[in-house]
């Protein structure tokens, strides 16, 4: 007879039933080799391995809803409709293999169009050259990321065209089949660079108080709520904390999270920092749940991320309330089957494809799709 476990209970957000509270983070890949946002046939592995390891809901890489709001010329993108059928195969094959999946809507801001920078490449991580394919970055002021380019400042209607680039994507979204939308508004991107004191100094309506502050975000989450209809789930990632001297509190997220859910959202994914160049951050085991904890404790769904590795750790946060969901990146990479090992660790049925029987004799198994 299993056990029971916080971790691998169901989460019902709106039509979607999760099926457990592993989730994969979004992280950046950097795959989209052709320069063209255009997802590949490595997209289809590299998210369908998660599928088959029973991770509950896979959140996308950040995937840029306009050319210019990609970290990097290799992002992802769905700006186009010819990037619609792509990802279309991605998800299906997720789909096929049992899991279930969300894209990540991303505007870069000013930290936009450099080279990843990754191990064996070329170049490093500095801005890519207008001449190379790079770009003019957009920014809330003309405040620049560490020695990044200045950006140029957004005028009223580069603001206008933000919000239109987001609901656009979103309904592509819904037209490829994801299960979700998330809406990246951390991490020092353009919709973080609005939030924070430290990076909006505006003084018109994109600025100054809370409410000018917040307005952009949630101008994009009425919007995109209203594009995808009352049953998909949009989900928002926030900074919970910048980290930085004068910058956002987890209190203070906390009360724009409770907004957030009266606009339309239906979770809030709790990261932390990006928003300053050269920050010190003191990572250790869970260093950011405490965040996601004041977020969910204030009214709001919520899920932590940060160092989250262990199975004992993983369903103490969702047992004792600190969040509904757990989001887990470098530990999944590491090993995508992460899951079905956590749920032997706690004596539940492992979320497993029926084809993989063997690899399990004598545990119980979910079954993960009729398919496989």
């Amino acid at each position: 007879m299993a056990h029971t476990s916080a971790l691998f209970e169901p989460l019902a957000v709106r039509a979607l039933t999760v099926p457990n509270r592993v989730w994969l983070s979004p992280m950046c890949m950097y795959a989209a080799i052709s320069r063209d946002g255009m997802v590949t046939r490595g997209h289809q592995v590299h998210y369908g391995q998660f599928a088959l390891g029973g991770v509950g809901l896979m959140l996308t890489e950040a995937t840029a809803v306009v050319p210019e709001g990609r970290v990097t010329p290799f992002d992802a993108g769905l700006w186009s409709d010819a990037q619609v059928e792509p990802w279309r195969e991605v998800v299906d094959t997720v789909h096929d293999l049992g899991g279930r999946i969300a894209v990540q809507l991303a505007h870069a801001g000013r930290k936009s169009g450099h080279y990843p920078g990754l191990p064996g490449d070329e170049q490093p991580a500095v801005a890519v050259p207008c001449d190379e394919g790079g770009w003019v970055s957009l920014g809330a002021t003309g405040m620049a990321f560490g020695d990044y380019p200045h950006p140029r400042p957004a005028s009223d209607e580069d603001l206008r065209a933000a919000v239109d680039a987001y609901v656009d994507a979103a309904r592509r979204a819904v037209s490829v089949g994801f299960d979700a939308v998330e809406i990246h508004a951390g991490h020092g991107y353009l919709i973080h660079e609005f939030l924070s004191p430290v990076t909006n100094t505006r003084a018109d309506r994109w600025g100054g108080s809370v409410e000018g502050r917040e307005r952009l975000l949630r101008e994009i989450v009425r919007d995109v709520r209203s594009a995808v209809g009352p049953d998909l789930p949009v989900l928002v990632r926030l900074s919970a904390e910048d980290a930085v001297p004068g910058g956002t509190l987890a209190a203070d997220t906390a009360a724009t999270s409770i907004r957030l859910i009266g606009d339309g959202a239906d979770l809030i994914d709790c990261s932390g920092g990006g928003l300053v160049a050269g920050t010190e951050y003191r990572p250790g085991p869970g260093y950011q749940v405490a965040a996601a904890e004041e977020v969910h404790r204030a009214g709001a769904p919520a899920a932590a991320v940060g160092m989250i590795t262990s199975a004992a750790q993983a369903e103490t946060i969702i047992r004792t309330g600190q969040a509904d969901a757990v989001l887990l990146g470098r530990e999944l990479l590491r090993n995508p089957f992460w899951a079905q090992q956590a749920a032997r660790e706690l004596g539940v049925a492992v979320p497993a494809p029926r084809r993989y029987y063997r690899a399990h004799w004598g545990e119980e198994l979910t079954l993960r799709a009729l398919g496989w």
